[in-house]
């Protein structure tokens, strides 16, 4: 349905033409707009059809000039310009299922919208679209498209997902890769259940779609304590974890030596859970699949390296906590570890943070709560400062998972926290307390 028009920026393209707030946009050269997609494809041209319809209900046709792809400038009630689709599955393994109650209304949202997967990288089911969505992809050749496969297996996935239309929808993949539109996908993982002969088995389907299909993510499933009455499952074990990296070394290592491309990767997490060292930067290729965890340590080592290298001398006397998930933890400070040599006078402490809000069988960074920092660090000896991951704070980085903030937590511990992206040069910066990088100031040698 046509879109209403929230705002009109000013000296934008839209006012300029005269378009007004209030009025409702209906085409742009003649192509039907009903999202935020449609609208960002279509407003690209440097000459414009634009027809809107007043709050009278008449229609007019407005010519619009402007820049290649500058913005045309109307602004909407949403970003996407209409609802957010969410998830019509009942995976066995959905995290929000196994969220605790009175947290956020946000949080218990499951998205599964196409949209969100071109605009933010969102992982999505394919479940949600119709034949008519994948030849708009196609079209628009959106791409890549992050698709949450878990199994290639029909019944298995209908199994898993709790959706009839989890198997059927299985086709819009080759579709995809057959006008070329770039695919990055992941694979849940559940011990017995989709791992082993079936594991393997997805793996070669997908890599059948190379090289459209770009990298395959494998994932441990996550386990909290909030599962009573769903479907049993539970955390992986050391053993489980090394057979299933060996199962996607098999693959990965004829693929490299055939495309020069492992394809399909197991996540940092499956490496910690083996007891196996991170691999070297180089195993990742050209690290696709970060967002899901896959390559990130390796990467934060190995820009701490080259931090480390460019970063000159200091003898400043400095003394900070870094509080982490139990699985990062030790490899963490490692990395940091490797500072030493060069800053004998920083005195940094990695502590291990145990999740008693979601239970200690979780135990990534990013899902660390305020709660249990406060709670697990108050009262001890934690230096002038407390480095905490940026992935353990929502989207806007102001807020916990338990919706305490930053100020909140240093009120709490009466030390200041420090928030530090997934980056090894911030991460020795924040260690070290000073810009280590630009002009010498004096003072350091």
């Amino acid at each position: 349905m046509p879109v209403k028009i929230k705002q009109v920026q000013r000296r934008s393209p839209a006012q300029k033409a005269g378009i007004a707030a209030g009025e409702t946009l209906c085409a742009i050269n003649g192509n039907r707009i009903v999202d935020v997609l449609d609208y960002r494809f279509y407003m690209t041209e440097e000459r414009l059809d634009v027809e809107v319809e007043d709050i009278a209900g008449k229609r007019r046709h407005v010519a619009v000039r402007k820049g290649e792809y500058d913005d045309l400038g109307l602004e909407f009630d949403t970003y996407l310009m209409d609802r957010q689709h969410t998830c019509k599955n009942k995976c066995v393994f959905c995290f929000v299922d196994q969220m605790p109650p009175n947290m956020r209304d946000t949080l218990y949202v499951k998205d599964d919208d196409s949209r969100m997967s071109f605009l933010f990288g969102n992982y999505i089911t394919l479940t949600n679209l119709t034949d008519e969505d994948i030849d708009r992809i196609i079209k628009m050749h959106i791409s890549p498209i992050n698709v949450s496969v878990h199994t290639t297996n029909p019944a298995l996935r209908v199994q898993l997902m709790k959706n009839p239309a989890a198997a059927s929808s299985l086709r819009y993949l080759k579709r995809l890769a057959e006008h070329a539109i770039k695919i990055n996908t992941q694979l849940v993982l559940c011990p017995g259940v989709n791992d082993g002969p079936e594991l393997e088995r997805s793996i070669r389907d997908l890599a059948a779609l190379y090289p459209a299909l770009e990298s395959i993510a494998c994932v441990p499933v996550g386990v909290t304590k909030f599962r009573d009455g769903l479907y049993p499952l539970r955390p992986y074990t050391p053993e489980e974890a090394n057979a299933v990296i060996d199962t996607i070394h098999r693959y990965s290592d004829r693929y490299l030596e055939q495309h020069g491309d492992r394809i399909a990767y197991p996540s940092d997490e499956f490496f910690l859970l083996a007891g196996r060292p991170i691999p070297q930067e180089a195993y990742y290729g050209g690290f696709d699949q970060l967002e899901n965890g896959v390559g990130l340590l390796a990467l934060l080592r190995q820009e701490f390296a080259d931090a480390l290298e460019e970063a000159r001398p200091s003898d400043k006397a400095r003394r900070v906590t870094v509080a982490t998930g139990a699985a990062v933890g030790p490899f963490l400070q490692g990395i940091i570890d490797t500072a030493r040599p060069r800053y004998p006078n920083l005195d940094c402490r990695v502590q291990v943070i145990r999740n008693e809000y979601f239970g200690e069988t979780i135990t990534v960074a990013g899902l660390i709560t305020a709660t249990d920092l406060i709670a697990q660090l108050r009262g001890r000896d934690l230096g002038e400062e407390v480095l905490i991951t940026s992935a353990m704070l929502r989207h806007e980085q102001d807020r916990f998972l338990d919706d305490y903030t930053v100020e909140q937590v240093e009120q709490a511990l009466g030390v200041r926290v420090t928030v530090v992206d997934n980056d090894g040069w911030e991460l020795l910066g924040s260690l070290l307390g000073e810009d280590v990088f630009g002009p010498e100031q004096g003072g350091n040698n």
